[in-house]
């Protein structure tokens, strides 16, 4: 099966197996979702620590947050869409930067980027992200796939470090891994400070991209965010909120049944064909 012509260009690679991973990306929703997805990383304290004093000052949102967010982006677009040559390729430039991402003796936790219990943490996040984004558009899946879904998703750590056999067996084996690590998390005080005023506030912004879009994120964050989480930080919803929530999504959702795939997949295509492009250029990936 090979991609509809319409959505390629000239030269690019395919990934034979792709087409059947496309219809899980939601490129609007995964900007929507980004922020939620990034406060329930940062809830395991190595990678929250990882994160707050992270020496890779080119990849930090709260300097360069278009930037951050178009690295992440293009990470979930190879993850899924890409080739094992693009997977390889990008591996090496994350590799690049996580190199400089380890603890000190100064750190309150320890913790190492390429520690792969870490990423299996952040690849498990992005694929609780991913089915949440698909229950809020279209109230949910069939069950075949989401067993379809949930074996793909193992993309998004085994792209990088994770051994294949350390993703859960199924998603029963999963949802008792999620549950374990749920009650292991924590933010302390400067986390919890970063994730309110950079990353749901807009922090890193200026002041009028702050005044028109402060309040729609907060609103979508929360809207993702499971439960624990808004109570960890005490951020505010309630049935009112949530049923706003709820009609807003699944409207979004109707309007992408209607789109062309190509709108549904924005950025993430945009961003995989930049990516090969900046290689072939000997260009920076992250």
């Amino acid at each position: 099966m090979s991609l509809p012509t319409r959505f390629l260009r000239r030269n690019d690679p395919v990934d034979d197996s792709a087409p059947a991973r496309r219809r899980f990306m939601a490129g609007p929703a995964a900007l929507l979702g980004g922020p939620a997805n990034v406060i329930m990383q940062l809830g395991l304290p190595p990678v929250g620590r990882g994160v707050i004093e992270s020496k890779v000052e080119s990849g930090r949102y709260d300097l360069h947050p278009r930037k951050r967010g178009r690295t992440t982006l293009t990470y979930l677009a190879v993850a899924m869409l890409g080739t094992d040559e693009d997977r390889e390729t990008y591996r090496a430039a994350v590799n690049t930067a996580h190199r400089q991402v380890r603890s000190d003796a100064s750190s309150p936790v320890a913790y190492n980027a390429f520690n792969p219990e870490l990423q299996l943490w952040v690849a498990a996040c992005l694929y609780r992200g991913t089915l949440d984004s698909l229950t809020f558009l279209y109230g949910g899946i069939d069950e075949e796939s989401a067993d379809e879904l949930y074996h793909e998703a193992a993309r998004f750590g085994t792209t990088l470090q994770v051994r294949p056999e350390m993703w859960p067996a199924d998603r029963a084996a999963f949802a008792e891994y999620w549950d374990s690590r749920v009650g292991t998390l924590s933010f302390d005080a400067e986390v919890r400070r970063y994730l309110l005023e950079q990353v749901v506030d807009l922090g890193p912004y200026g002041a009028v991209q702050r005044t028109l879009f402060r309040r729609a994120n907060r609103f979508f964050t929360t809207g993702y965010l499971p439960q624990q989480f808004r109570d960890e930080l005490d951020m505010e919803w309630g049935p009112g909120r949530q049923r706003a929530f709820e009609v807003i999504m699944r409207a979004i959702g109707a309007v992408f049944t209607v789109l062309p795939e190509s709108y549904r997949l924005y950025p993430f295509e945009t961003y995989l064909h930049e990516m090969r492009a900046r290689h072939a250029q000997g260009k920076p990936l992250v």
